[in-house]
């Protein structure tokens, strides 16, 4: 892969324990690197790299995403050891671990590409706030004319409902 545009590294942007994240195999490509490279450089420099900025996938999130991507299983001939992964504030730091002119180039489009995804989640919660306070209005204007519904049933059922009469009896009655 060569270097790619925002719109391909937003698309490869997971979220994973509530944050958006890209696995260090990804981020290497894009580097040009190979992943072991990578994290050498990283642990080179573990002490810029603390839990919020990078982590290790546990099992049964890496089986999660072999089966999404169909990736091989570990130690058949695909990776020996379960993936990392870097939130925002660890590519940023990657940049300074990473001084190649097409790191930098490459950390720009990355930030980018988080910045949309940003905004795209927030004009998301936008949309969703005024969904709900239609589906509001639209709930307290049924519930008014539920009210009115019924009290037209009651009358109908009022009117229809035949009023009872003496019966006069047939002949005598002592």
């Amino acid at each position: 892969m060569t270097l790619t545009t925002t719109d391909d590294i937003g698309a490869r942007i997971l979220i994973l324990r509530g944050q958006k994240v890209l696995l260090d195999s990804t981020l290497a490509v894009m580097y040009g690197v190979a992943t072991k490279v990578l994290l050498q450089a990283v642990k080179r420099q573990a002490d810029r790299f603390p839990p919020d900025f990078m982590f290790r996938l546990t099992d049964s999130e890496f089986a999660g995403l072999r089966s999404q991507f169909v990736t091989s299983k570990v130690g058949s001939g695909g990776r020996r050891h379960l993936p990392y992964v870097f939130t925002e504030q660890g590519v940023a730091m990657l940049s300074s671990v990473l001084r190649s002119t097409r790191a930098v180039a490459v950390n720009i489009e990355i930030m980018r590409a988080f910045v949309r995804l940003r905004e795209t989640i927030a004009g998301n919660r936008e949309l969703r706030e005024k969904i709900d306070a239609l589906e509001r209005h639209v709930d307290e204007k049924l519930a008014a004319q539920d009210h009115v519904i019924v009290e037209i049933m009651t009358a109908i059922r009022t009117l229809m409902a035949t009023p009872e009469t003496k019966k006069r009896a047939i002949g005598f009655v002592h």
